[in-house]
């Protein structure tokens, strides 16, 4: 376990590296589950996304995510793949297909929520993402590992809410 928790405080201090807070990823989470729980608060928001990245499958998706885009950025894959990585091709798809491991973690929800957060792009990860539209860094897996974080956080939320509702 205490294995996992300095793995667990590795990913958290690569996504500081890269400019994302903990915070930042909370904001959204709550900002998704708000309209479905009113009793929400950013704390409950926080502890279940510190969960999610207690999950073994997802340290190694986002250290594996992170690693892709950073030797991307420093020209270490061949081509044609390093440039298909680098523009982020609409049609690789695989940017999309690693973080699916995380939120599949959580079912359906997760899977929803991914696929909205995704294509809406709110706070943190559209920052994420320009930074790749204005050619200043490759973030092509990094904008989805963040949505997949987010949709597992969420879901996991919603997955507890249910329990409790049912055994009220």
């Amino acid at each position: 376990m205490e294995e996992r928790k300095e793995l667990c405080d590795i990913v958290v201090e690569a996504l500081e590296n890269i400019g994302v807070n903990i915070e930042d990823l909370v904001v959204i989470v709550y900002d998704l589950q708000r309209k479905y729980n009113e009793d929400i608060s950013m704390e409950d928001c926080e502890e279940n996304l510190l969960k999610v990245f207690e999950k073994r499958e997802v340290i190694n998706t986002v250290l594996t995510g992170l690693a892709i885009d950073k030797m991307v950025q420093e020209g270490k894959f061949p081509e044609p793949i390093q440039s298909v990585i680098k523009r982020d091709d609409g049609l690789y798809g695989v940017d999309e297909i690693l973080p699916l491991g995380i939120v599949n973690l959580y079912g359906t929800i997760g899977l929803t929520n991914f696929g909205y957060l995704d294509k809406e792009k709110p706070g943190v990860i559209n920052e994420i993402d320009q930074r790749k539209k204005d050619g200043h860094q490759v973030t092509t897996f990094t904008d989805d590992i963040l949505a997949a974080i987010v949709a597992a956080a969420a879901a996991r939320i919603a997955h507890g809410q249910r329990l409790q509702e049912e055994n009220k």
